[in-house]
């Protein structure tokens, strides 16, 4: 990597960690992070696959959520992100090149037009600005515009969205958003969504389906890349065809509907009911009548669920599957399980776990989703011994 590709926020922004590092390394860096964890927690695997590298290094986000506040203390107003070592502060990020050009530009239209405003003070409970949130769907050039502030009065919301709408942006704004947030933590939280300009969502093709992605929904980060670890993770499913597959921690259906195409029923079960409400809008709009949704929690949905499973599919967040959950989940005694973490710190604490039940694990492989960050995705294949 060329010197004039080192981001100008390098040196102060806490987005990213392997900033001026050659994303050959970074590659070689994190396969080494992987096999030292497999090793630390003594698992054993069979065929462990080359790091797959993000088809792009650059430019790959399709979500930012920015933080209103200063770099300095009572100075003049930043929007964007944490500073390193530094969470009060908050770095302006104009330049991020992780992002699609349009970012930057609504970043900083939003952040001169929200000059005059105050921003929100959360320990004396005051002020307007909170966040800004933007998302973009990669496939159909679509921008979703969220403001989350507080509840106090006096936004110019015609004049934003006025704003936003002459701004010459490559990608075209289905959707401005106001949420309002009155909760005292930096947890973007909805008290109340007002839809300030067109659509509360935006659409996205992954897998030769359609999704509808909400203001909250959850949805990878960077779809070319996690298209290409889905394609893999189901090809480690064998024969899926009359098989009933439960797919857990399912989002908003992605893998489900991937899978339903071949399954003869999936069922997704997800925490997040708006989550749950999109993955059934998608399953319809892509005429998928063989999958289903529940919302609600993993351990307490389990019980007595029908039909009974042939093949599992984990895709847990970052704090991976409690004891008591994957107990449950490997009562079900099912040969193939297929493990999707985000995060292989607890993936490997729950592959130990799954391998003392019985399980070995046939194949793992990482996937570099987020260059330039330490974050790695995993896909693992179990196979239940003496079946």
């Amino acid at each position: 990597m060329n010197n004039d590709k080192i981001c100008p926020h390098a040196q102060w922004c806490g987005g990213c960690q392997y900033q001026g590092m050659p994303y050959e390394e970074q590659l070689i860096e994190k396969t080494d992070e992987m096999a030292n964890l497999l090793t630390s927690e003594g698992i054993s695997v069979e065929t462990i696959g080359p790091i797959v590298p993000s088809p792009e290094a650059y430019r790959y986000r399709n979500k930012m959520e920015y933080t209103f506040g200063d770099f300095e203390k009572d100075g003049p107003l930043t929007l964007g992100m944490h500073r390193k070592g530094n969470f009060m502060s908050v770095v302006t990020v104009d330049q991020c090149q992780l992002v699609h050009p349009d970012f930057n530009l609504i970043l900083e239209a939003t952040l001169s037009f929200a000059e005059p405003y105050p921003k929100f003070h959360k320990k004396l409970h005051s002020g307007l600005l909170r966040n800004l949130i933007i998302r973009r769907g990669v496939r159909t050039n679509e921008l979703l515009i969220n403001l989350v502030t507080s509840a106090e009065f006096g936004f110019d919301e015609t004049g934003f969205v006025s704003m936003l709408l002459q701004l010459p942006l490559e990608n075209h704004i289905v959707g401005i958003l106001r949420t309002i947030n009155e909760n005292i933590s930096d947890v973007v939280k909805c008290d109340d969504l007002r839809v300030l300009y067109g659509r509360d969502y935006y659409m996205e093709n992954i897998m030769d389906l359609d999704f509808k992605v909400s203001a909250f929904s959850f949805f990878q980060s960077n779809v070319n890349a996690v298209e290409a670890l889905y394609e893999e993770a189901l090809s480690c499913i064998p024969a899926s065809r009359g098989k009933v597959v439960y797919d857990l921690f399912c989002g908003t259906g992605t893998i489900t509907q991937s899978i339903a195409k071949e399954a003869l029923q999936v069922i997704g079960i997800e925490l997040v009911q708006e989550a749950v409400d999109s993955a059934i809008d998608n399953a319809k709009r892509n005429g998928l009548a063989n999958c289903s949704f529940l919302a609600g929690d993993v351990f307490e949905l389990l019980n007595g669920l029908k039909p009974l499973p042939d093949v599992i599919i984990m895709d847990p967040p970052r704090v991976g599957i409690g004891e008591k959950t994957l107990n449950k989940i490997m009562d079900y005694r099912v040969e193939h399980l297929v493990y999707i973490s985000c995060n292989p710190k607890t993936l490997v604490k729950n592959l130990a776990q799954l391998q003392k039940k019985g399980y070995c694990v046939k194949y793992i492989r990482p996937f570099d989703n987020f260059p330039f960050t330490r974050h790695i995705e995993c896909i693992c294949h179990l196979e239940l011994k003496n079946t």
